[in-house]
Order: C-alpha cells, then structure tokens, then sequence
C-alpha cells in the first residue's frame, strides 16, 4: 500500500534535508527556520499579489473608511436623515465587502496544504529541537512569558532555557518580518 504522507515527508526531505544540512550548526538550525520562513513568506506574498487584486482592495478600503467617517459626522451631529440615507448606502457597501472578502481568501486556498505540509515536516525534523537564546529585552518586547504561559497550558510542561524560544515562535519572527520586506520590495501599498 502507497503512503501518500510517506511520499510527501520524502519530498520535503529532499528539498530541505540540504538546506538543513548547509546549516553552521545543525543541532539548531535556525539558519535553516529563516530560509524556510522565507520561502512560505515568497510564496504567501506572491500568491497575494497575484491573486487579490491590490488596487481594487485599496479602493474598497478607502471607500470604506470614508463611509465610516461620515456616519459618526451624521451620529455626531444628530442628523437622523442622513444617517438614515447612509444606512441605506450601507447595505451596497456590505456586498462590496463580502465579494472583496472572499476574494482575498483566493491565497489562503492555493497556499494553505503546502504551508501545513511544511509545518508538519518541520515538526518532524531535527528542527524540533530548535532553541533560539533572546536577548532579555527582546525577550520581554515579544511577550515571550505570555506565549510560554499559554503553550504551558496547552501542551503541558514549562520552559526551561532561560529566555529561549522554540522553532514555532521562531519561525512566525522570521515569517513576519521577512513578509513585511517582500511585500515592499513587490510593491504592496499597505501592510498586512
């Protein structure tokens, strides 16, 4: 019998097994975690610019944000009338919004089975182990103890490195941060 789940870990192997291996220090890879979190940030964004359509997006936004503004001016002032009239306009903007809403979850669709299957290989491989030693500040910037505190709660055990993180914290740093710097470079107009 053919193990689908077989034939994709070997997959994954071979594509990261190397990455891994060109590691500095493979027993904690997180060189490795950084290339990986590129590479879902590439495909994340990429899938965004190309699938979600940014201007229309922007537009939609802004037309939202201006509609808001002039619904708590008519609420402010106590103009019944126009806030009725705006109400009225509200029901179109809401269609507006759904079809932009399901259009954004286009991405999500296409990247969403590659991005699990590299999380479980990860989860697999030596990359596990993985401990990343912060600088106390940054320790504390990042709330580390409160995500510490709710991975004690969920999972059970505590930690017990002195200001370390694990490879999931550790990969959403780098996936944030490299995500912000590819969405620049492809030329996106806002943030998330």
């Amino acid at each position: 019998m053919v193990d689908p789940m077989g034939i994709v870990y070997q997959a994954l192997n071979a594509i990261f097994n190397p990455i891994l291996a060109l590691d500095p220090n493979p027993a904690n890879p997180a060189l490795t975690v950084l290339i990986i979190a590129f590479i879902v940030s590439l495909i994340t964004t990429v899938a965004n610019k190309y699938l979600v359509d940014q201007d229309e997006l922007n537009e939609q936004q802004a037309e939202m944000k201006e509609f808001n503004a002039r619904l708590r001016d008519a609420q402010k002032r106590g103009d019944g009338k126009e806030v009725a009239k705006l109400q009225a306009e509200q029901a179109e903007l809401m269609k507006n919004q759904t079809a932009m809403m399901t259009n954004q979850f286009k991405p999500m669709i296409v990247t969403f089975v590659p991005i699990i299957l590299i999380f479980f290989w990860m989860r697999s491989s030596a990359i596990h182990d993985l401990v990343i030693i912060l600088p106390k500040t940054v320790y504390w910037v990042i709330l580390t103890p409160v995500w510490h505190f709710i991975g004690s709660f969920l999972y059970g055990g505590q930690a017990t490195i002195p200001y370390g993180i694990g490879w999931l914290l550790w990969y959403m740093i780098c996936t944030f941060g490299m995500s912000q710097i590819l969405r620049k470079f492809l030329g996106f107009k806002q943030g998330f």
